[in-house]
């Protein structure tokens, strides 16, 4: 829980983050030779959605990031930081208190672990989510990939398209298919925190698939370099 003293501090913070996205953003699709209408096709995103992402006057929901990363062609690491490491295989990361990437869509804060780690195939967040009765007007939105939830304090409420609204309390977990739209909410007065882990798996696959074939792009060369010293 933030305690008021620190309200104004974790707002300014959280707004630095949301312009260094909005840049970042930018930077990346002009570095791709990219135009805003280009991205929005590809993302299945109004060009206007991202035109005010990119201006700083939108924060994109989770999977509209997702979208983002994928008509980019880059890692959700891209889109939350520079200069990233990658995660090698037998690789280890550790996350100390405070070590996160804080963003706030439609009322829920997000607390993205591990934001400049590229090459992961999952994505987890401490989640703040905003009593129902005060999300008017939030409707449900999927992406590709799987995702994990489990309440940590308070009930929260998981609304998935073609099903009854989903109860959960503390300790309760729920796992599903992201492509089928959705959105969380808490219940009752307070607000409820969650983690939330998402896996983009078709997003990991592309990245294996361009990874092998880098690889074999580069045994042939090898092999033809071996054949003319010979």
């Amino acid at each position: 829980m933030i305690c008021r003293k620190d309200v104004s501090e974790d707002r300014a913070a959280q707004s630095d983050s949301r312009a260094e996205m909005a840049q970042r953003l930018r930077d990346l699709r002009e570095a791709r030779g990219l135009t805003i209408q280009t991205v929005a096709d590809r993302a299945g995103i109004a060009i206007s959605t991202v035109s005010k992402i990119e201006r700083n006057l939108m924060v994109p929901t989770y999977d509209r990031f997702v979208r983002l990363a994928r008509a980019l062609e880059v890692e959700l690491a891209d889109l939350f930081g520079e200069g990233g490491r990658k995660f090698e295989p037998g690789g280890l990361v550790i996350a100390r208190h405070g070590d996160t990437v804080a963003m706030e869509t439609e009322g829920n804060r997000f607390d993205v672990l591990f934001p400049g780690v590229a090459h992961i195939t999952m994505t987890p967040m401490i989640c703040t989510l905003t009593p129902l009765a005060q999300m008017d007007g939030v409707s449900p939105a999927g992406h590709p990939g799987e995702e994990f939830l489990l309440v940590l304090e308070g009930q929260a409420l998981v609304r998935l398209d073609g099903v009854e609204d989903v109860i959960l309390g503390a300790g309760d977990s729920l796992y599903f298919d992201s492509v089928r739209p959705h959105f969380y909410a808490g219940l009752g007065d307070t607000a409820a925190r969650v983690l939330i882990v998402g896996a983009n798996l078709e997003h990991h696959r592309l990245s294996a698939v361009r990874a092998g074939a880098q690889d074999r792009d580069g045994g042939q060369g090898g092999g033809q370099d071996e054949g003319t010293r010979g």
